[in-house]
């Protein structure tokens, strides 16, 4: 694990010194960390990364994971999409269930001087509660347009936290009466998936996973989830690849809190099944993804709903440029013509592939316009940071103006 001074060289002194004066401010003061699920998908990705970090600052930190059988991570994923807009019909005995593994995992000792909950599986936890110390509800989906039934019954619930964080503005909610904040998420530059690669390095790995560097590589990298739109990724490389010499790599993984994924991945294999130049893979690697993303021409998110969706900035930190759906988080990273392209549909996205693939320079510029783009505003340092100034202002409750 990196040093946090390994970061100067990427972000510069200053940020550095920065953090350690915000914490040094904060006299050792705690924060524990509650999700549904220690490995598998982007909040386990930063808690992992950035918890030693923070305890290489000074502060007393701890990450616990809720414990839940297949029924509540069945109706958790329910709740997800239901929030992202798809309605669902949760029955009572449903609802319970989500309240009855919220109480059993009463166990987790809330001993932090600030508790933050990321997303819906644990948001009830807050009922354990017994003294003023600061709650905070972490979102990382889009909640901007949900089923209105559900948000109803889980509100009940994120009302009573003194905060909200929303990774977009977009994403805040005018009937919640907290404090609501934004802090986007962030990537880690000097971890295995982040890392430099040397090309060799870069050709030796994909050789593991038996994917060949011959032909100009299309890829996507996530859950299989179907806001992911995995299969109209192969409807747009299948477009493409009439008009370019192209292959795809769809790249995902199994988080272990979404037990939708198999099915999603078993719809992906019929659907590519007798396709030319498909690579299906679930394997998982951190060095394997930051080589396909190196590698590759053009990285896809061709997401239909999205919190963030860190692999697109993953991608832009390596210089290949990014096709995104225009939702969610992405619009934050992709900035269309820049950096990449914001696409809206299948024929969209196969007319981007087909331009960036025709047109090398204008992909090398592109690319190089993301990578910057990343280090000014989505890596790990400026997230630290902004934790750190939300310990202050919770700290300074009712105040606008904090001397620090």
């Amino acid at each position: 694990m990196a040093s946090i001074r390994d970061y100067a060289a990427i972000v510069g002194e200053d940020t550095i010194d920065e953090l350690f004066a915000l914490a040094e401010r904060l006299e050792r003061r705690s924060m524990l960390h509650v999700n549904s699920t220690a490995v598998g998908g982007g909040v386990a990705e930063i808690l992992s990364r950035f918890m030693p970090l923070l305890k290489e600052l000074g502060l007393d930190v701890r990450w616990d994971v809720i414990r839940g059988g297949r029924d509540f991570f069945t109706i958790t994923k329910n709740f997800h999409n239901a929030l992202q807009g798809n309605p669902f019909d949760f029955s009572p005995e449903m609802l319970e269930t989500y309240i009855r593994y919220n109480r059993m995992n009463a166990r987790v000792d809330f001993d932090k001087d600030v508790i933050i909950i990321h997303d819906p599986q644990p948001a009830a936890l807050i009922e354990e509660r017994e003294d003023d110390r600061p709650w905070v509800w972490r979102c990382h989906i889009d909640i901007s347009s949900p089923d209105i039934k559900l948000w109803e019954f889980l509100k009940q619930y994120v009302s009573q936290y003194d905060a909200a964080i929303f990774s977009k503005p977009a994403f805040a909610r005018p009937d919640l009466d907290v404090k609501q904040y934004m802090i986007a998420p962030s990537i880690d530059p000097l971890s295995e998936k982040n890392r430099d690669m040397s090309e060799d390095e870069v050709r030796e790995v994909l050789e593991r996973f038996g994917i060949s560097t011959d032909v100009p590589i299309v890829c996507q990298v996530g859950r299989f989830d179907r806001f992911k739109d995995p299969i109209g990724v192969i409807k747009a490389y299948k477009r493409a690849r009439e008009r370019v010499t192209c292959q795809l790599v769809l790249w995902g993984s199994m988080a272990t809190d979404d037990p939708e994924g198999m099915e999603v991945y078993r719809e992906v294999q019929k659907v590519a099944e007798g396709e030319e130049g498909i690579t299906l893979l679930t394997e998982i690697s951190d060095i394997g993804i930051n080589a396909i993303q190196r590698a590759s021409a053009v990285v896809l998110q061709k997401s239909l709903k999205e919190g963030f969706a860190l692999t697109v900035s993953e991608a832009l930190w390596k210089g290949t440029p990014v096709i995104g759906g225009a939702v969610g988080g992405i619009p934050l990273q992709v900035k269309n013509g820049i950096n990449g392209y914001l696409v809206h549909s299948v024929e969209g996205c196969a007319n981007a592939i087909v331009k960036l693939l025709r047109n090398p320079d204008l992909a090398r510029r592109l690319g190089e316009n993301g990578r910057e783009h990343v280090r000014r505003n989505f890596l790990l340092t400026r997230h630290m940071r902004e934790y750190l100034l939300l310990m202050h202002a919770l700290e300074h409750p009712g105040e606008n103006f904090i001397q620090l």
